[in-house]
Parts: C-alpha cells; structure tokens; sequence
C-alpha cells in the first residue's frame, strides 16, 4: 500500500520544453551566448527538463546555463552511439545528464526531439531549427518563440501569418527569456491532462485487453 501511495504522489512527470537554436553561432551577435545560457538557468530555476539536440552553438550554452542552475538536461543525439556522436558528427558530450542516441540523423533526431518534449521554444536558428519548428507546429505543441537581434523571430512570424493555418498553431513570443519560459509554461498547463501538483486519474493498465487503460484502481 505505501509503494501505491509512493507512486500517487510522483504520478505526474515533470514538465519537459525542447530549445531549439542554430548550432553556429558565427552568424550572429557576440551576446547571443549569454541570451541562450540566461535561457538555460530559467528553464532550470522552474523546475523544468530541458531537451535539446546534444549539439553545439544556442543549444549548447542552453544546456550549459540550465546545469549552472542545477537543472536537468537531456540531448538527442543524430548519432547511433557515443563514438559516432564524438567522432563522426563530432558533437559535444559535456552539459548532459545523459544523451538519447537516435540513430536517425540529423531529421529523424529532430522528430523525436520535438515530440519527447511538452513544448518547444526557438532562438536563433537555420534550417534546422525552422525544422524543428514546423515539426513542432504539425503536431500542435506549445511554441515560444524568443524574439532577438536575429532574424529568426521575423521569419517564423511572416511564415505563420502567411501559412493560411495561423489557428492551428499555439505561438507565444517574447523578448526574453524569463517571458517566454512564463509563456510557455502557461501554454503547457493548459494542455495538461493531469492538474499540476494534483492527482491524475486513476487507471487500472491490461495488457491483454487490446485496448489499455480503464478507470478503476491502480494495479502495480
């Protein structure tokens, strides 16, 4: 009975939010750094799990700033395995509590990427990160979007205003990142099945019913 009553109280998984960013940062301004580190600890001081794409440039220094803060981050990697992340990709390993090896390259890295995660939010980015957005977007997840000396906000913007499916999205935009992990985070809670910090309901799991979940009592 205690170990239901354990579980009860641990039932609802921590909130998790992909960033996604360029992973050059030559193209953009010097403080563009500091800007994806702030990012980082915010994420971190909310309680929230970060998920990026084990990668260099934006999400890297995310990652960086949400472990200064002694959150939890998690990469996904393109790669099939750590020597392929290191030596053939050629990505960082530092920064991770621990690295999911997708084995799918780099865009089959980005679907599972964006849909690990309750939300995602963008910073600077390339193609990739567009991507990752449109990914994101498809699937009707949260987005944030964090407005900077880049251009990425205005391309993102421009495109779902033009998209004749602006409706279907749920877009929040700020200019920094204390406003935009609040966005988000209201976005997530209100898509949530099970109320935060309460009790979700209550499902007795069969795995031979074909069908899975019923209301009753927990079996363990």
């Amino acid at each position: 009975m205690d170990s239901v009553k354990n579980i009860d109280q641990h039932q609802h998984a921590k909130i998790s939010i992909c960033v996604s960013g360029s992973a050059d940062l030559a193209p953009f301004d010097p403080g563009v750094a500091e800007i994806a580190k702030e990012l980082g600890r915010e994420i971190a001081r909310n309680g929230i799990i970060l998920l990026t794409g084990a990668t260099t440039g934006f999400p890297f220094y995310v990652a960086m700033g949400a472990k200064e803060a002694g959150g939890v981050s998690i990469g996904f990697s393109p790669a099939s395995s750590e020597k392929e992340h290191a030596e053939v990709y050629k990505l960082p390993m530092d920064y991770f509590d621990t690295i999911v090896y997708t084995g799918f390259g780099y865009s089959g890295r980005n679907l599972l990427l964006t849909r690990a995660a309750d939300a995602v939010i963008v910073g600077c980015g390339r193609i990739g990160t567009m991507n990752e957005f449109t990914i994101a977007f498809e699937d009707h997840k949260p987005i944030g979007v964090l407005r900077g000396s880049w251009s990425m906000d205005e391309i993102i913007e421009t495109m779902v205003n033009e998209s004749f499916r602006k409706e279907e999205g749920t877009v929040a935009w700020n200019d920094t990142p204390k406003g935009i992990v609040t966005d988000v985070l209201k976005l997530i809670k209100e898509r949530k099945v099970c109320e935060l910090g309460g009790k979700c309901p209550v499902f007795t799991y069969e795995n031979n019913d074909g069908v899975g979940g019923k209301i009753g009592e927990r079996v363990l």
